[in-house]
């Protein structure tokens, strides 16, 4: 495999330096700073940033007696509570169906774990107090159970008309 004709390698002119890919390089920094002389775009009848500071020594300054744990004077002190927001089981849980996920294990095992796994989020979210995720769980566990519920009987259905179309023939 020749490199120089690899996809990924530079051409054969390149000498290491990155294009200009359609830009123009910046202009060249020239140093036209002169004694007395201002700089290019510079007012010197506009304010320039922010104002002198105040005199040192003036108000505002020198040293402030304080002594920990007493009150600055002319200022009350207010201390606020402190709440603690936390949520307990909820007075009206909401039904988490475990019983039909058990009993739909064995009508059909994917679907009656998944409607599982749904039903004993619900009991947490119940546990927990978050009422809206515990009725989303709660909603897709009684559809898994239902749809698994479905399947087992079609399955259970369909088996006995095949035995009784199996007997019939001998």
């Amino acid at each position: 495999m020749d490199p120089s004709k690899s996809a990924s390698a530079p051409p054969m002119e390149y000498r290491g330096e990155k294009s200009s890919v359609g830009q123009m390089p910046p202009p060249a920094y020239q140093d036209t700073t002169y004694p007395g002389h201002p700089r290019p775009g510079y007012n010197p009848l506009q304010p320039q940033g922010f104002g002198p500071p105040p005199p040192y020594g003036g108000e505002g300054y020198g040293p402030h007696r304080y002594i920990m744990g007493q009150q600055h004077p002319g200022q009350p002190t207010i201390v606020q509570p402190t709440v603690y927001v936390a949520r307990g089981p909820l007075v009206n849980p909401v039904n988490d169906y475990l019983c039909y996920s058990i009993f739909t294990l064995f009508c059909c095992m994917p679907l009656g774990i998944a409607a599982l796994i749904f039903s004993i989020s619900t009991r947490e979210a119940n546990h927990a107090g978050d009422q809206m995720q515990a009725e989303r769980s709660s909603k897709t566990a009684r559809t898994l159970n239902h749809v698994a519920l479905g399947i087992g009987l079609g399955f259970f259905i369909l088996s006995i008309v095949f035995a009784g179309v199996l007997a019939s023939d001998f």
